[in-house]
C-alpha cells in the first residue's frame, strides 16, 4: 500500500518566510501558496523543499509576480486541486467540476471545509507577519487514494487548529 501524498498549503506570506513555516513543509510532496507571497526569493526557497504551485494574491505586483495566475488548477495522485487567492473569486472563477480540493488564501482565517460535492475548501490561514489576533498558521492536504483531508496547524506553537 502506497503512502498518502501530503501537499503543503501556505498562504499570505506578505513576504517573511518563517523557518517554522520551512520545517512544516519539509518532506511534503508539493506545496500550494495561495497568494499574497510578496516576493520572487520566496517562491525560490519553497521550490527548492518540493514541487511549488502558487497563485498571484492582490499584493503580489512587479515583474517577479507577472509570471502567476489568479487561478491554478494541478492534479496531484489523481486528484484536482484548484488554487486561488481569494475565495470571492469563484464567482467569476468557478473551480472545475472534478476539483476535489480547493485552496485559498487572503482572509488569513483559517479554514478546512467541506461544501457542496464533498468538495475539501482549505484556507490555511496567514503564515507571515500577524494581523490583529489571528493565528499565524499554516496547513496540509492528504491524498490517499480516493480519500482526501487536510488540517490546519498553529505555526508558533504546534497545535491543531
Amino acid at each position: 500500500m502506497s503512502q498518502p501524498l501530503r501537499i503543503g498549503l501556505i498562504s499570505d506570506t506578505h513576504g517573511l518566510l518563517r523557518p517554522e513555516a520551512v520545517a512544516f513543509l519539509q518532506g511534503c510532496n508539493h506545496i500550494v501558496h495561495a497568494g499574497d507571497i510578496m516576493g520572487g526569493e520566496i517562491l525560490a526557497r519553497l521550490s527548492a523543499i518540493a514541487p511549488l504551485t502558487a497563485v498571484r494574491g492582490n499584493n503580489d505586483v512587479g515583474d517577479w509576480a507577472d509570471a502567476l495566475q489568479e487561478t491554478e488548477t494541478v492534479r496531484l495522485g489523481g486528484t484536482l486541486l484548484y488554487a486561488l487567492h481569494d475565495l470571492a473569486q469563484l464567482r467569476t472563477d468557478p473551480p472545475p467540476a472534478d476539483a476535489r480540493i480547493v485552496v485559498s488564501g487572503h482572509s488569513h482565517k483559517p479554514l478546512v471545509a467541506r461544501r457542496e460535492g464533498g468538495v475539501l475548501f482549505v484556507n490555511p490561514g496567514s503564515a507571515g507577519p500577524r494581523r490583529f489576533t489571528l493565528p499565524i498558521s499554516i496547513g496540509e492536504a492528504f491524498i490517499d487514494g480516493d480519500a482526501v483531508s487536510a488540517r490546519i496547524v498553529d505555526l508558533l506553537t504546534g497545535k491543531d487548529l
